[in-house]
């Protein structure tokens, strides 16, 4: 684990990182067989592990799919069945959140170089995204992965193998889920001409996670995930962490106008915020329109719960997984998966 991450800003990240990846991998593999690759071996004190090889014509890496027009919402499904099944899992359960302690890595690793970053580049949006910061590091509901990118996710002929868990920590599911459908939108910059089967693919991550959320009322997660999203695509052009492929200033501009308008009006649907995206798409302006600067009141921070058995919409079932019982053990290793897969050199982290 490096301390210094590969960005061209400063970015220092807490070595002891790769532990938390290694746990991870094993309890998800328990809850996800063949949803993570097989650890090998793990020498903690040298911060080094070792996994399978997972051979790259069989799982292919999803980022690269997506780039090539290869844009399958099943594949999309497949995603977010896996990760609600962690979720759903190991949700209110204290003997995981006392395994993954990790706030202080997540911190360094999401929550300033994103949020804090940003804010300090738009300061009339820095009230809401400071509000981010603190809801989510205040939040223990879920196993977060923390790194839920189309690059850190491979494609396999079982379904979707997910990497790179080194920001793991016991926090805010609706972070991840957000974490992941922001990519999904922000692929529609990088190769417009695939914009409606990338849209299509977050709608279909967006309806089949929310369908297996159990642990709390979905309209309350979903509203978290809307205003993170508007977040995280602020973020990604002017945080630390840049996504790379966004090279031009009119691109970037887009998405900062997006993203403005939506922290600032205190967006709570994660559909809202793909129409109002689509629409930028395509008359490349940005058409929600901003609210004064006063995030502490928006509605979606007072939105009123959904009974937990509210209907979401419509998408496949999610799978049942395999839940680990309360004051169970946690796995010491996964399952066999098959076959490892080193995650794919990139600074879109």
């Amino acid at each position: 684990a490096l301390p210094q991450l590969k960005v061209a800003a400063q970015w220092l990240a807490p070595v002891e990182r790769n532990s938390a990846e290694v746990a991870w991998i094993r309890l998800a593999g328990g809850v996800a067989p063949g949803a993570v690759p097989r650890i090998l071996g793990e020498d903690r004190n040298a911060r080094v592990f070792a996994m399978q090889w997972l051979a790259p014509d069989r799982y292919p890496v999803w980022k690269q799919q997506l780039r090539d027009g290869l844009v399958d919402p099943a594949t999309a499904q497949q995603v977010a069945r896996t990760l609600v099944a962690i979720h759903r899992a190991t949700a209110l359960r204290d003997d995981v959140a006392g395994a993954f302690a990790n706030d202080r890595s997540f911190h360094e690793l999401r929550l300033d170089p994103y949020f804090a970053a940003a804010a300090a580049r738009h300061p009339d949006c820095a009230e809401v995204l400071d509000l981010l910061i603190r809801r989510t590091a205040g939040a223990r509901l879920a196993l977060m992965h923390g790194d839920v990118s189309p690059k850190n996710i491979l494609v396999g002929p079982d379904g979707p193998v997910l990497l790179d868990a080194e920001c793991a920590c016991y926090g805010d599911p609706a972070f991840d889920l957000a974490f992941c459908a922001n990519h999904l939108l922000l692929k529609c910059i990088w190769r417009p001409q695939w914009t409606a089967g990338y849209l299509r693919c977050h709608e279909t991550l967006v309806a089949t996670y929310l369908d297996g959320v159990d642990w709390e009322p979905r309209q309350a997660l979903e509203a978290r995930a809307a205003l993170l999203l508007a977040g995280l695509l602020l973020a990604r052009v002017d945080g630390k962490s840049p996504v790379e492929y966004l090279t031009g200033d009119a691109d970037r501009e887009r998405v900062r106008e997006v993203a403005r308008a939506a922290l600032l009006a205190g967006v709570s649907s994660l559909a809202d915020l793909r129409e109002r995206w689509a629409a930028t798409m395509m008359d490349g302006s940005a058409p929600m329109a901003a609210a004064a600067p006063t995030p502490a009141a928006t509605p979606m921070l007072t939105a009123a719960p959904t009974p937990a058995g509210a209907p979401t919409p419509a998408s496949a079932p999610t799978p049942a997984s395999a839940p680990i019982p309360a004051g169970a053990p946690l796995p010491a290793d996964a399952p066999s998966a098959p076959a490892p897969a080193s995650t794919p050199g990139s600074t879109d982290r």
